[in-house]
């Protein structure tokens, strides 16, 4: 008796997470597993209201800066990568490269300062993604940087003073993955093993549990179906591990894309009385095999990518940008598209 309570006390706590109503904060990341070292990233940016996002390709060999903030975090970059920059201000995600991905996910948990961070050195959210993307060329690498927690991570609010309470996904062209979440100031970062799908909350660690849960339940007999991020998670998961592996790039972007466009939330989604409700505003994907990074925004009628392949990202070579906003026709390859740019302002 007692361990049928237990059973279905968990089976509660599961629903209840499930079916709660959709948060502002609200994304969701995949990744896709093909054959011949096909590995691709997904991910969707669910936000209450758009989020202007332009596309900025930076080379090697730039000197930047963490903050603005005396003694803040400064490097020069080892790789080029492009950028996903929210309000030209912030980097949200990016590829480098070498084919390592990083996407910044919002987690209303996450606490990145404690009485023990305040003495060092200032790191900019709006910077954060760049820094280990022009810093790393693995997962692991990146793991090594940020176990020193030689740094102090916060940034500026955006959207009406909106706190950036995020966690990151980490992948690299092996396709190794690791989370990335900040407790109350502590560095917290999880091997995601043969997990293959991240959300928003609840943290890493209690979003397994639900996961495996689902795991012993069966998708082909029953999968959740709100918007919830529990709910996203769960079918994002399952049905990574139940498509078909392939070796064509094209094929294996478009089999990512279907699993995204699953778990997106419908734009101008509404519910009556819920005025914060998040809807899918732009998908990325990264072909980190192909250096090949595209960018969806829902509005626009076509896809396109960056081909970082094809571009000469020496030191010395000019900043790129492709606006968004000017630029919504485009389908295909992109690089045509970008121009000579500077770089862009950080919200620090």
């Amino acid at each position: 008796m007692r361990n049928i309570i237990k059973v279905a006390a968990s089976a509660l706590v599961f629903a209840a997470a499930l079916s709660a109503p959709a948060e502002s904060e609200a994304c969701s990341r995949v990744l896709y597993k093909g054959l011949d070292s096909l590995m691709v990233v997904g991910r969707s940016l669910d936000w209450k209201t758009p989020i202007p996002t332009n596309l900025y390709v930076y080379p090697r060999g730039m000197a930047k800066r963490g903050s603005d903030q005396p003694g803040a975090v400064e490097w020069t970059s080892k790789y080029g990568a492009v950028y996903a920059v929210g309000y030209d201000g912030g980097i949200t995600e990016g590829m480098n490269e070498m084919g390592l991905v990083v996407n910044g996910l919002f987690c209303k948990g996450t606490v990145y300062s404690n009485d023990d961070t305040k003495g060092r050195p200032p790191m900019s959210l709006a910077m954060f993604v760049g820094w280990l993307l022009d810093m790393n060329a693995t997962t692991q690498q990146v793991v090594d940087l940020l176990q020193k927690h030689d740094f102090t991570i916060g940034g500026a609010t955006f959207d009406g003073g909106t706190v950036s309470a995020l966690h990151w996904g980490i992948t690299d062209a092996t396709g190794q993955s690791a989370i990335l979440e900040f407790d109350h100031g502590q560095v917290k970062i999880y091997d995601m093993g043969d997990y293959r799908a991240m959300t928003n909350d609840p943290e890493w660690p209690a979003m397994r549990a639900i996961i495996d849960y689902w795991n012993g339940i069966g998708g082909k007999n029953m999968l959740p179906g709100t918007v919830s991020s529990p709910s996203r998670c769960v079918r994002a998961n399952y049905f990574a591990h139940h498509v078909k592996p392939v070796a064509d790039a094209d094929l294996g972007v478009s089999i990512t894309r279907s699993i995204i466009d699953d778990v997106s939330v419908p734009y101008t989604y509404e519910i009556a009385g819920e005025p914060n409700l998040s809807s899918t505003q732009w998908r990325s994907y990264a072909n980190l095999r192909d250096r090949r990074y595209y960018f969806d925004i829902v509005t626009n009628p076509g896809c396109y990518y960056i081909d970082l392949s094809a571009l000469d990202l020496y030191n010395g070579a000019p900043v790129l940008k492709l606006d968004t906003s000017k630029e919504t026709n485009i389908v295909g390859c992109a690089n045509k598209h970008l121009k000579r740019s500077e770089p862009f302002t950080p919200m620090y």
